[in-house]
C-alpha cells in the first residue's frame, strides 16, 4: 500500500532533496567567483550582507550568496570543504527545519551556514548542544571560521557569572547547553534590576541532537526551587497571637467576602506583641501577612466544612460537591496557617520558584531548527509540538555497513555468553569493538565477564563528558573494546584506527534493543561513517524487558519444546518484527505522555507569558502609578460592589467599607461615613479614588520623585514575586493530585485548566489589593532596596545556580529611621546599634 501512494503522490523527502538540491547548485556555481576573492575581500562580505539586510534584502535572498561565502572561509580555515549534502541539510537548517544526518556526516560543519545568515540580523544565534564539552568544543572549532567572517563568538557555560553570560549572549552566535539556555531565561524572570538581565530576546536556535533534547529530555522540566522567606515559627507565633484577639475590638469579619481585617487596636496589640514600632512597616511585610493568613485561618476557614483533617493532613472540601480534594492546598500560606491552628507539623518549606519544560521554551523562539542522525522515526511528533519537518539528507558516500539480523537466545545468561564470545573473538583479529547497553548496570556485568575471559576494555559511564568524548573518539583504535550505554559519547565521531578498515571497520554489539527505535539506529550508526566498512548485531534473549513486554513466554516455551538450549539463537523475521511492533508501542505511549506533559504545562505557560511581560514592564517602566492606580480602582470597586448590591440602599453596608479603608488604604480621619452616604455606587468609587490620589500625592511631597518611584517597584516586585512562586507551587500541588479526578468520571487535564484558571485569577487579584495595601499603608523609608523573596535558589534539573543576592551601597541620609541599617555598616539596624 505504501509503494502504491508514493507511485501515486510521490515520495515527499524526495521532492525535498530534489527542491534543496536546485539552491546548492545555485551555490556551487560561486565557488569559482570566490575562490578569486582575497581573504580581505571575502571578509568584507559580512558587512556588504548586513547592510543589504538592514536595506530590506531578506535572508532568503542572501542565503545562496551567504552559505558560498561560508564554504569558502571553511576551506580557508578549517581546511574542510562543505559537501554537497552538507549544503542541502544547511538549507533546510535555515528554513527552520530537522535535518537528519548519519553519524559523521559533518553536522557541526553544516550548522555553520544558517548560523552565519541568521546573525547578520545581530539579533544573536544559539548553537544548542547535549553537554558543556561539545559546546566548548565547537565553539572553539567552528569559532575560528566565524571570527574569520568577522563575526564574534560566546560560550555560554555552567559556571559563568552573570556578567560573563551577559558578554556571551551579546555575540552574533553564541554555543551553550540547553539546560544553561533555560535555566537562564527563568532567572532572568526572577531579577530585581533590568542590568541583571543576561539574554536577548529568543531568535534563532539551531539544537545538535535534536531527538535528544526535544524528546528524550520533553518529560523532564527544568525547575529552579528554593526556601520562601516564611519560617513554621512564624506560622506558630503568628497563630499563637491571633488567638488572644476579641472580635470587633481587636479585628471585623465580613461575611461577604469572608475578608478579616484587624482594627486600630488590633493592629497596637500586634506592634505591641512583636515589639515593633510600625506593622506596615516593609521590613514587617511578611509578618503582617503572616498575622493576616492566622486570622483569616481562625476566624473564616471552619473545621469539617471548608476542610477536615485527616492522617495528621488538612484536606479541602470542595463548597459545591462536599467531596474532599485531595492534593489540593490552599495558597498564599494559608495552607501553612491553618495547619498551624491544627497543631500539625508545617509543611512545604522548600518549593518550586520557577519551571518551564524543554518543549515551551524551545518553542518561544522565533525561528527553531535541529540536526541529529536519527529523527524520522518522530517526525509525527517534530511537526505536531514544534512545526518542523524531518528532512533526510543522504549520506555523502554509500553506506556499506552490514546490519545483521538479531539473534535470539532463550535466556539472558546464554546471550551475555554469545556476546562475550563475540567480543572476544573479534578482539582477538584486532577489530575495534563498541558494545552498546541500554542501562549502566548492564555495562557492569559485560565488563565483569570479559575481565573474567582476559580482554582488555574500557567502560563508560557517563559521569565525565570530557573523559567519555576522549574514550569515544579512540574507540576505533585497532584491538579496543568499549563499553558503553547506548547514548554515551553522542556528538563524538569514532575514527578508524591505521589497518581498521582491513579489518572490517568498528564491530557495533548490541546486548539488547531499547524501548525506541530511534537508539538502536543510533547505536548502528557508529559504525560505517562515510562509507567506511563496519558490522552491527543486536543479541535478544527471551528475558529482555522489551521481549517481555509482547508476551514472550510462547515463543521460550516452543525453544524449549524444540529441545533448542541456550547455545542455539534463532533468527526470526516473525520474532523482529514483533521487537519492532513493541518499540512502535512503547514510542506511541511515550509520544502520550510527553503530550500531556505539554498539555499540563500548556495551562501555566499561558500564565507564566502574562506574569513574566508584566514583570518585566515594571522593571522596566519610569513610573508605575498609571499601573499602581488601576490596581486601586479594581481593588475599590471590588469591595464597593460587594457591599451595594443590595437593591434597597438603607441595606448597603456601608460600614464594611468604612472598616476595609481604613484597615488596608486610608485614615481614620481621610474618610467617613457621611462622606459615602446617600451617593450612587459610582459616586461612592469616586468619592474614594480621590480621597486615595490625594493620599498619593502627599506621599509624592514628602518623598523625592526617585523614591517614590523606587518605592512603586519594591512593593509591585515583592508582592508580584511572592504570589507568583506560590501559585506555581500551588499548581504543582493541584498537578500531581488531579489524575485522582479521573476516578470521578471527569476528565483530570479539563479539572486542571479550569482550577488552574480560578487559581490564577485569584492569584491577580490577591496581588491588585496586596499592592493596594502597601503602597498606601507601608512607610516609605529613605534606603529603599529591592529584595529577593527567596533564599538558596537552586536549579535543580541540571546544573547549579548561580544567584547571587545583589550588594547595593548603603548612602548615609540625614534622617536615618530606627528601623534603617546603621549607616556604620555593621548591618545591624540603627535602633541596636549606634541609636541606643
Amino acid at each position: 500500500m505504501r509503494g502504491l501512494l508514493k507511485k501515486v503522490f510521490g515520495d515527499g523527502n524526495q521532492r525535498q532533496l530534489n527542491r534543496l538540491q536546485e539552491v546548492v547548485e545555485e551555490i556551487e556555481a560561486l565557488e569559482p567567483k570566490f575562490e578569486q576573492l582575497s581573504d580581505e575581500a571575502l571578509r568584507s562580505k559580512t558587512e556588504e550582507f548586513k547592510k543589504r539586510y538592514q536595506d530590506g534584502e531578506t535572508l532568503d535572498d542572501l542565503m545562496v550568496e551567504a552559505y558560498a561565502v561560508v564554504r569558502e572561509g571553511a576551506k580557508r580555515v578549517l581546511g574542510m570543504r562543505p559537501f554537497p549534502v552538507q549544503l542541502q541539510g544547511a538549507v533546510a537548517l535555515h528554513e527552520g527545519n530537522i535535518s537528519e544526518m548519519k553519524t559523521g556526516e559533518g553536522k557541526t560543519l553544516a550548522s555553520t551556514m544558517p548560523a552565519y545568515l541568521n546573525a547578520l540580523t545581530d539579533k544573536g544565534v544559539h548553537i544548542i548542544t547535549v553537554n558543556e564539552y561539545l559546546a566548548d568544543r565547537d565553539a572553539r572549532d567552528m569559532g575560528q571560521l566565524f571570527e574569520y567572517l568577522g563575526l564574534t563568538v560566546g560560550m555560554n557555560g555552567n559556571s559563568m557569572t552573570k556578567e560573563e553570560k551577559r558578554e556571551a549572549y551579546l555575540k552574533d552566535i553564541t554555543y551553550g547547553t540547553n539546560n544553561e539556555f533555560g535555566f537562564d531565561y527563568l532567572r532572568d524572570n526572577m531579577v530585581l534590576y533590568k542590568e541583571q538581565m543576561v539574554q536577548r530576546p529568543l531568535h534563532f536556535a539551531i539544537i545538535d541532537e535534536v531527538d535528544s533534547i526535544l524528546i528524550d529530555e520533553a518529560r523532564t522540566p527544568l525547575i529552579i526551587s528554593g526556601s520562601a522567606r516564611k519560617s513554621a515559627s512564624m506560622y506558630q507565633q503568628a497563630n499563637s497571637f491571633v488567638r488572644t484577639l476579641k472580635n470587633e475590638d481587636d479585628y471585623t469579619f465580613d461575611e461577604k467576602t469572608k475578608g478579616v481585617q484587624l482594627t486600630e487596636e488590633g493592629m497596637n496589640k500586634a506592634e505591641r506583641a512583636f515589639g515593633i514600632e510600625n506593622l506596615f512597616d516593609l521590613d514587617n511585610v511578611t509578618l503582617t501577612h503572616h498575622i493576616n493568613q492566622a486570622l483569616k485561618a481562625h476566624v473564616s476557614m471552619h473545621r469539617d466544612t471548608d476542610y477536615v483533617v485527616e492522617e495528621d493532613q488538612v484536606v479541602i472540601v470542595d463548597q459545591f460537591t462536599g467531596r474532599l480534594m485531595k492534593g489540593r492546598r490552599y495558597s498564599d500560606g494559608l495552607h501553612q496557617a491553618i495547619e498551624a491552628k491544627e497543631g500539625l507539623q508545617i509543611q512545604n518549606e522548600s518549593m518550586t520558584l520557577a519551571s518551564i519544560t524543554f518543549q515551551n521554551f524551545f518553542r518561544m523562539y522565533d525561528k527553531l531548527a535541529g540536526m541529529t542522525g536519527t529523527a524520522k522515526t518522530e517526525e509525527e511528533e517534530f511537526r505536531n509540538i514544534y512545526n518542523m519537518d524531518v528532512i533526510a539528507i543522504p549520506t555523502n558516500r554509500e553506506i556499506v555497513r552490514d546490519d545483521k539480523a538479531d539473534l535470539i537466545y532463550k535466556s539472558m545468561e546464554g546471550k551475555f555468553r554469545a556476546v562475550v564470545e563475540e567480543i572476544k573473538q573479534r578482539n582477538d583479529n584486532g577489530q575495534p569493538v563498541l558494545v552498546g547497553t541500554v542501562a549502566v548496570e548492564t555495562s557492569e556485568l559485560i565488563s565483569k565477564w570479559l575481565d573474567k575471559a582476559g580482554v582488555k576494555h574500557n567502560v563508560l559511564n557517563a559521569k565525565n563528558h570530557y573523559r567519555e568524548a576522549e574514550i569515544i573518539e579512540n574507540a576505533g583504535q585497532r584491538g579496543a573494546v568499549t563499553i558503553a550505554t547506548n547514548m554515551a559519547g553522542r556528538g563524538t565521531d569514532i575514527k578508524l584506527g591505521d589497518g581498521v578498515i582491513d579489518l572490517g571497520g568498528l564491530a557495533v554489539v548490541g546486548t539488547e534493543r531499547h524501548e525506541s527505535r530511534r537508539i538502536d539506529n543510533q547505536l548502528r550508526g557508529r559504525a560505517g561513517r562515510q562509507g567506511d566498512p563496519g558490522v552491527t548485531q543486536f543479541y535478544l534473549s527471551m528475558e529482555d524487558e522489551l521481549m517481555r513486554r509482547f508476551g514472550s513466554d510462547n515463543m521460550k516455551a516452543m525453544m524449549e519444546r524444540l529441545g533448542m538450549d541456550d547455545t542455539q539463537p534463532i533468527e526470526s523475521k516473525m520474532v523482529s518484527r514483533a521487537v519492532e511492533s513493541a518499540q512502535k508501542r512503547v514510542e506511541g505511549n511515550n509520544f502520550d505522555a510527553r503530550k500531556t506533559v505539554l498539555s499540563y504545562d500548556d495551562v501555566l505557560r499561558q500564565q507564566r507569558e502574562i506574569i513574566y511581560k508584566q514583570r518585566f514592564e515594571v522593571i522596566d517602566s519610569e513610573s508605575l502609578r498609571e499601573i499602581i492606580e488601576k490596581m486601586l480602582q479594581t481593588t475599590v470597586e471590588q469591595i464597593v460592589k460587594t457591599h451595594t448590591m443590595d437593591d434597597d440602599e438603607d441595606k448597603w453596608e456601608i460600614q464594611s467599607i468604612l472598616d476595609y479603608l481604613y484597615a488596608n488604604l486610608l485614615e481614620q480621619d481621610d474618610i467617613s461615613g457621611n462622606d459615602l452616604k446617600g451617593k450612587e455606587q459610582n459616586e461612592i468609587i469616586d468619592v474614594i479614588m480621590e480621597k486615595i490620589k490625594l493620599k498619593y500625592d502627599q506621599k509624592e511631597i514628602d518623598l523625592t520623585p526617585e523614591q517614590m518611584r523606587e518605592f512603586e517597584k519594591v512593593i509591585l516586585l515583592r508582592t508580584v514575586d511572592t504570589k507568583w512562586m506560590d501559585h506555581i507551587d500551588q499548581m504543582d500541588q493541584l498537578r500531581q493530585g488531579i489524575h485522582l479526578r479521573a476516578y470521578g468520571q471527569n476528565d483530570p487535564l479539563r479539572e486542571y485548566q479550569m482550577e488552574g484558571f480560578a487559581m490564577f485569577e485569584q492569584m491577580i487579584e490577591s496581588i491588585n489589593e496586596e499592592v493596594s495595601r502597601y503602597v498606601m499603608k507601608a512607610q516609605v523609608r529613605e534606603n529603599l532596596q529591592r529584595e529577593e523573596v527567596v533564599k538558596d535558589a537552586k536549579a535543580v534539573s541540571g546544573g547549579e545556580d548561580k544567584k547571587q543576592k545583589v550588594k547595593r551601597p548603603y548612602v548615609k541620609s540625614d534622617d536615618v529611621g530606627r528601623n534603617d541599617p546603621c549607616p556604620c555598616g555593621s548591618g545591624k539596624k540603627y535602633k541596636n546599634c549606634h541609636g541606643r
